[in-house]
């Protein structure tokens, strides 16, 4: 399908939930990551942020996921192998410096751990927007709402506008052939335009909220978010799952021991019961987009 080789983006089935559904999803599938160095806990993570990624983002999240999860990968493994010299199993001396295996598989576990973070993270910038956000929060917090809003688009916006910028610049002839310098002062230039118009729109934005009354005692805002009970179910679900999983992660059911030696946890009930729970809830927004595409496609088709 084509909407799978480009990516759903925003029209997903579930980026189009209720925002608490989305809010408690992330909350729960990002927690318990961050506290989870257990082999099989993290590659499940991991393989699921890709999977949602991929079908969030198309083929080019591929690309952006790679460049983000190699570097990661190789930079944390290499220094946590060569700077951290705790472990039983000694692979060799380097300089009169233990490298141990355990130091390594330590190393290797972390950058997992951190790329599902960061890849989690870019499928939360896809779901949850600025409007989401400013509904969540706005009431309780409305300067943590605007804040998180303006956070979360920042990059993009900034990829954006870079690209206007680049064009404008070749537009006025002044991408010309030249060495190293030349391009490294065009790119200086450029960099300074986006960082001016970057600041001059945050200021905007400001005087632009302060002026309409945000953040005041009574002010109300529109919005289109209604609890379906499609919504009601998904919320149930990743609730209960999402507790369990959790509640198996603080009593260190998604952990293991790397140091002195590497101790795998053993697979009792409790762990098979959260790893499942964790699994079932991390698979919801990949089932339900799948599903809601299969039957928008069948309706078309009906039409």
């Amino acid at each position: 399908m084509k909407m799978f080789k480009d990516g759903l983006g925003e029209n997903s089935t579930f980026a189009g939930c209720h925002p608490a559904v989305n809010l408690i999803f992330f909350l729960f599938a990002i927690g318990i990551t961050m506290f989870s160095t257990s082999p099989a806990f993290l590659a499940v993570t991991l393989v699921f942020s890709w999977l949602y990624s991929i079908l969030l983002n198309g083929k080019k999240a591929v690309k952006s996921n790679l460049i983000f999860t190699i570097p990661i990968l190789i930079i944390m493994t290499v220094i946590n192998t060569l700077f951290t010299h705790n472990g039983a199993t000694v692979l060799f001396y380097l300089n009169n410096s233990r490298i141990t295996l355990e130091a390594l598989l330590y190393g290797l576990a972390a950058a997992v751990l951190l790329s599902s973070i960061i890849v989690w993270f870019s499928c939360f910038n896809v779901v949850m927007t600025s409007d989401k956000l400013i509904f969540i929060f706005g009431k309780a917090a409305p300067v943590l709402g605007l804040t998180l809003s303006m956070i979360f688009r920042f990059i993009p916006l900034l990829k954006a506008r870079f690209r206007e910028i680049s064009m404008g610049q070749r537009c006025m002839g002044r991408h010309v052939a030249g060495g190293f310098l030349a391009k490294l002062r065009q790119v200086t230039k450029e960099v300074s335009i986006l960082i001016s118009w970057s600041l001059e729109a945050a200021i905007e934005t400001s005087d632009s909220m302060e002026a309409r009354g945000y953040g005041l005692h009574g002010r109300t805002s529109f919005h289109l978010f209604k609890m379906t009970p499609t919504d009601k179910a998904l919320l149930t679900g990743i609730s209960i799952s999402g507790l369990i999983a959790a509640s198996g992660c603080i009593l260190g059911k998604t952990s293991i021991y790397y140091y002195p030696k590497v101790v795998l946890g053993q697979w009792d009930v409790l762990t098979v019961i959260t790893f499942a729970a964790y699994v079932l809830m991390l698979a919801v927004p990949l089932i339900t987009d799948i599903f809601g595409e299969i039957k928008w496609q069948q309706y078309r088709l009906e039409i």
